[in-house]
């Protein structure tokens, strides 16, 4: 399959992912605000895993999160064979995406760094 296919795929399904977790009636799964940030879809098309992000809950939680959403991954999976005209409706496996927590924590380090250097800067200003 071409790269240009898949990657349309990819990003079908993971607009598709983003409006059925809406939908999910698991209170594990529709009490957390979750984000779908990207799929990858297999070659073969028989295979997907579903990259999601939680906002404002612990590594606890996300466990609940994940086993909420690996006991609804029939009906997500009958959600994306209504919407795709797929021939093939992927198995889904869900992995944490930790890109935004790790983002979050570089911003944090720098601030924490250009206050360093703020308060650096006076102290050179008053000795000239």
């Amino acid at each position: 399959m071409s790269k240009y296919r898949r990657t349309r795929i990819n990003d079908e399904v993971t607009r598709v992912m983003a409006e059925a977790i809406r939908t999910v009636k698991d209170p594990r799964v529709a009490n957390a605000i979750i984000t779908i940030t990207k799929a990858e879809v297999s070659g073969d098309l028989k295979f997907a895993k579903i990259y999601f992000s939680v906002f404002g809950n612990e590594n606890e939680s996300v466990k609940e999160i994940k086993t909420g959403l690996y006991s609804a991954a029939g009906y997500l999976r009958s959600y994306i064979a209504r919407e795709l005209n797929l021939r093939l409706t992927p198995e889904l496996s869900f992995e944490h995406d930790k890109g935004m927590e790790h983002g979050a924590d570089i911003m944090r380090l720098l601030k924490k760094i250009e206050t360093t250097e703020e308060g650096h800067t006076e102290e050179v200003a008053e000795d000239e």
